[in-house]
């Protein structure tokens, strides 16, 4: 007759067996391979013979059904006992990891480290746990661990993963987002890149478990669709960041959703995804009047999307445009003059033809409270357009122009003149319609900008010595300076910009400036050694000892010096090493060809302070040598 037996969970809970005789039997014998102490092995030296079913068997613990194998395992206690189990076997692991964090019976804080089941530490940072995965490592198992492990602590607060294309069979896919999501439900940022195993199950199961999520960041996920992200919307109403890069799938529905349902969204990176046009972007800023940071690229959306922005954003305070190729000129017109982006602090152009001499005036007068403006590859934007920017402008602060070939010098002046008491930083790069000509500028006529305290120039080939010291007068109070690959500036340019500074230079590189000579670096020490602390002259070829014997005797605070490929010898690192208020920490010697074994000495004694040492390429001192001072200098990086 078979037999009932009866058993209870402890949790109120009453679970039944009816087992014949033969059943029992069967279980007792299980009960007697898991329980019975261990017998001492028989001292044989005969052979056994196994056959081959009794072999195959699997261990007595393993023939239990998942759903009991469940039932236990939720009741192990603490966190490092459930990382234990964990390490038994990957069934074991799965099956942890299947467990939700309030299904847990009386689980115990933990208060030490996390003790991952995989033997690997959780970092805790801003007071969360997060983790990062990256390329082979990257897998469902380790999630499953990472899940398992943190658990008992309330599970990860941030979460990377940065999957490999071409470890793609073995990589992240739903089975280990879900476990995190069973394990993490307080999961707070979360960001996938390059995992297309993942799909909108992996990030549905998220979105039904961690209602925390605050930041989002999705990159190529060709298998995520508006369903996923629709997903998170309506269970995440905290989300506050989101980042979407070619996702070929995400379209304007998933954009409607989040708008429909986050209301705090602040942050929004779209780039790259050519579902998402005018619609979604439209009903977004629309609908999220909280948005602050915006950053738009490569996407197939027209005038219609500008003008929403300028309608509707009166919280964005950074704006980054790039690749817009079907925005025309009407576009920024419209987002300029609909005067609803009144907080835009900063705002970054790249590479968008639409971008013209009229839609820059209509931004300066539409953006009073604008402090940075960087145009990129904006080849319509011309001398006119900059200047009547500049005067409208009455907060800018911080002017980058890259790659825009119709401004010249006669603009470059001119918006420096404009800007008055306000402008602190002007950067040109790769401008290639400077020219070094101030015909019909006259010094009387321009207003100095007595503000600007960071110049940078770099490989402006036309930018020369009549413009900069034209610059020099209207700037009389820089403090950090950067000429970089301007062949065409000689002494006789930079020496007035130097002799009518009046502020203390604090940083100059003078990089591949192949006309400057000894000349200028002297007067450099002389009038601004009492505050330079960073002096770059890589490529100065006509830079010799002489340079060296001004610098020993007035840079007392210099910190960084770059004489890569200068012409100068041992005799001039003498005079460096003879100067004893010197405290460089930093020194690049690469590519001095004059230099040989016999700067040992000095080096060992500027060697007191240094911290790096860069002697690549100095084909007159000895490996022999090198070896002495990497020795000798054990605190010093050196390069060689």
């Amino acid at each position: 007759m078979p037999a009932l037996v009866n058993y209870s969970n402890g949790d109120g809970e009453m679970y039944s067996l009816r087992s014949n005789p033969m059943e029992l039997a069967q279980l007792c014998s299980i009960a007697r391979d898991v329980y019975s102490p261990a017998c001492k092995r028989a001292r044989t030296s005969s052979s056994f013979a196994f056959n081959s079913e009794e072999s195959n068997r699997q261990p007595s613990i393993e023939v239990l059904p998942e759903e009991c194998l469940f039932e236990i395992l939720r009741r192990i206690p603490g966190g490092k006992e459930r990382g234990a189990c964990a390490s038994v076997s990957k069934k074991w692991l799965m099956v942890l990891s299947s467990i939700r964090r309030s299904e847990i019976c009386k689980p115990v804080s933990c208060c030490g480290d996390v003790e991952m089941a995989s033997g690997e530490s959780v970092e805790e940072l801003d007071g969360c746990l997060t983790r990062s995965l990256e390329g082979k490592k990257a897998t469902d198992l380790r999630l499953a661990a990472i899940a398992v492990g943190t658990s008992s602590r309330g599970g990860l607060g941030k979460l990377c993963i940065r999957g490999n294309s071409s470890s793609s069979g073995h990589g992240v896919t739903d089975l280990g987002l879900s476990a995190i999501a069973r394990g993490c439900p307080s999961l707070r940022t979360l960001s996938l890149w390059n995992v297309p195993r993942v799909s909108d199950k992996g990030l549905s199961a998220i979105a039904k478990e961690c209602h925390s999520i605050e930041k989002l960041d999705l990159c190529h996920c060709p298998s995520i669709t508006d369903e996923g992200l629709a997903a998170i919307a309506g269970s995440c109403p905290n989300l506050s960041s989101l980042s979407i890069e070619s996702c070929s799938r995400i379209g304007n529905a998933g954009l409607q959703a989040v708008a429909k349902f986050c209301p705090k969204l602040q942050s929004l990176s779209i780039k790259d995804c050519p579902l998402i046009g005018d619609q979604g972007l439209s009903a977004l800023f629309s609908s999220s009047t909280a948005i602050s940071k915006v950053k738009l690229q490569s996407l197939n959306i027209t005038d219609l999307s500008l003008a929403v922005v300028g309608y509707y954003g009166k919280s964005i305070t950074s704006l980054v445009l790039t690749g817009l190729q079907f925005v025309s000129e009407k576009g920024f017109w419209v987002m300029g003059s609909a005067k609803g982006l009144e907080k835009l602090a900063s705002l970054v152009i790249t590479s968008c033809r639409g971008t013209t001499d009229l839609g820059l005036e209509a931004i300066s007068k539409g953006c009073p409270n604008l402090k940075q403006i960087c145009l990129r590859k904006c080849s319509f934007v011309s001398d006119n357009g900059l200047m009547s920017f500049t005067r409208s402008a009455g907060c800018l602060e911080s002017l980058q122009l890259e790659e825009c070939n119709r401004v010249t010098e006669s603009g470059i002046i001119g918006a420096i003149s404009n800007c008055g008491a306000k402008l602190k930083s002007l950067s040109l790069v790769r401008c290639m319609g400077i020219k070094d000509t101030t015909a019909g500028l006259s010094l009387s006529s321009l207003s100095q900008c007595s503000s600007l305290r960071s110049l940078s120039i770099k490989n402006c080939p036309g930018f020369g010595s009549l413009g900069l010291a034209l610059v020099g007068n209207l700037c009389p109070r820089l403090q950090q300076l950067e000429l970089s690959g301007l062949h065409g500036v000689t002494d006789e340019g930079l020496l007035p910009l130097l002799r009518s500074c009046n502020a203390c230079l604090e940083k100059v590189n003078l990089s591949d400036c192949s006309s400057l000579s000894d000349e200028v670096v002297s007067t450099l020490a002389r009038l601004h050694g009492g505050s330079l602390e960073v002096l770059n002259l890589d490529g100065c070829r006509r830079v010799t000892d002489a340079s060296l014997a001004a610098i020993a005797e007035h840079c007392m605070f210099l910190s960084d010096l770059d004489v890569s490929r200068c012409a100068i010898t041992d005799a001039g690192i003498g005079y460096l090493s003879n100067a004893n208020q010197l405290n460089i920490q930093v020194l690049s010697l690469s590519g001095c060809c004059y230099l040989s074994s016999k700067v040992l000495t000095c080096l060992k004694r500027i060697g007191r302070t240094l911290v790096g040492l860069n002697l690549q390429h100095c084909n007159g001192i000895s490996s022999k040598t090198v070896e002495v001072l990497v020795e000798s200098l054990w605190r010093c990086d050196i390069l060689s």
